[in-house]
């Protein structure tokens, strides 16, 4: 078990200032379409953080994202948590699952695995879809049954990942709110990021218990990132989905290619 020990790390003082833009543009990108961790990990593994460390800081600093984005949806009315109950606690259980499991890894193996996760899940969500939006923002047939066992399993199975390793979870929510349940984009952003959040407070809560977070770091881009949040919701919830895909796809693409040459 590679993530029982507590690590200190001394970073460079330049790297602060480029860990706060990491952490600014992510929060605005998670808040508009997900994906913010796919700019975060990759920056503190650049710092040469250890990797449990590094999964353990990432969400610290995602859930100040999470947390800012999910109130503002609230607060607009474009998400309602009471139709959602059965994909959060789904959501809770498969997010502290994972991030149990990623605590009994082998620090190398973790090493060799973060990089890749980043690659397929920007592979995914760079990869040309066709959607069918539908403008429905809220279900009037989410106390059925069968609803809440899909809501169940969805938040099982994505809430799972999360907890484990989590790039890209915020986008593959955001697909899963508008093919199962038939949201328009603004609507499935609200859905990804309480769905997240749940997840992300799961996780780190379990990191905190596990002592593998760097808190000088994380609340320090975490800040950061909860004022790039904050502008990225208001811009999704004012410019709509015309908006919100092309600024994920670009982020997407640049981060690939980043990795790819880093590589």
């Amino acid at each position: 078990m590679s993530g029982s020990d507590p690590v200190e790390l001394a970073l460079d003082p330049t790297s602060i200032p480029l860990l706060g833009i990491a952490a600014l543009l992510a929060g605005f990108i998670d808040a508009v379409a997900g994906g913010g961790g796919m700019l975060v990990m990759p920056a503190l593994l650049g710092t040469g953080m250890p990797p449990h460390l590094v999964v353990g800081t990432n969400k610290l600093v995602g859930t100040f994202g999470t947390l800012s984005a999910s109130v503002t949806f609230i607060r607009k009315g474009l998400f309602q948590p009471a139709l959602w109950w059965a994909m959060s606690f789904g959501t809770f259980v498969g997010a502290l699952c994972g991030a149990v499991l990623i605590y009994l890894m082998s620090a190398g193996a973790l090493k060799k695995l973060l990089p890749l996760a980043i690659l397929a899940a920007a592979a995914y969500l760079a990869w040309p879809r066709r959607s069918a939006p539908v403008a429905v923002r809220s279900e009037p047939v989410a106390a059925h049954p069968a609803r809440r066992g899909v809501k169940l399993l969805t938040g099982g199975l994505i809430g799972f990942y999360d907890g484990f390793i989590g790039p890209g979870t915020g986008a593959f929510w955001m697909a899963a709110a508008m093919k199962l349940f038939r949201l328009d984009l603004v609507a499935a952003a609200g859905v990804a990021r309480f769905m997240n959040f749940v997840s992300n407070v799961t996780a780190l809560l379990t990191f905190m218990a596990l002592g593998n977070i760097d808190y000088t770091v994380g609340l320090t881009m975490g800040a950061t990132l909860m004022v790039g949040a904050f502008v990225g919701a208001h811009s999704a919830i004012r410019y709509g989905a015309p908006f919100i895909r092309p600024v994920f796809l670009v982020v997407v693409v640049l981060m690939a290619g980043r990795l790819l040459l880093a590589g």
